[in-house]
């Protein structure tokens, strides 16, 4: 076996390499990670999260976002991801359906709450009406059926009792309880 010779970079010599500034972008956070977009400023949050993150839970719903399905936390409070540019979230928190459960994996009492009344249908609109519950229920503790009814969500598949019912069990702290 050949002995390994030992590889000494010069020390002398200057490589010419040129470290280059910090490209200017808009610092954000998401699901409580650090992000900087350096890309267009008036791209959709919707589209930063689904094309550049690869985050796809927010779903697309129309360009004026009316019927709840790419609602994110916008620093704790529920808006449609499609009508925020990037621009407008300079050291903002975004919190994304991807990030409502805790680092150890532990759901969120309302995701449970959907699982414990089947309030998931197609799966569409559920990351829609999750965001919107949590922003209902931190306004609101304990919300009547009038105010689940004022949610911009729709759903086609006919979950809505399913979801009410599910909003109002974690309200009650029953998630996950029979």
């Amino acid at each position: 076996m050949a002995p390994v010779q030992a590889q000494v970079l010069p020390t002398s010599q200057e490589s010419g390499i040129v470290a280059e500034k910090v490209r200017d972008g808009i610092d954000l956070q998401v699901n409580g990670e650090h992000f900087r977009h350096t890309g267009d400023p008036q791209m959709p949050l919707l589209w930063y999260l689904r094309d550049v993150l690869r985050l796809t839970g927010t779903k697309y719903g129309g360009e004026q976002g009316g019927n709840g399905a790419d609602l994110v936390l916008l620093d704790g409070k529920a808006v449609s991801a499609i009508t925020v540019p990037i621009a407008k979230l300079a050291g903002k928190a975004v919190t994304t359906v991807e990030g409502l459960a805790a680092n150890d994996g532990s759901l969120h009492p309302l995701q449970q709450a959907f699982i414990d009344e089947d309030a998931i249908g197609c799966g569409y609109c559920t990351p829609g009406w999750l965001i919107a519950g949590i922003d209902l229920l931190r306004r609101k503790p304990n919300p009547n059926d009038g105010d689940i009814d004022q949610l911009p969500n729709l759903c086609r598949c006919g979950c809505q009792s399913r979801v009410r019912r599910a909003i109002k069990r974690a309200a009650a702290g029953k998630a996950g309880r029979p």
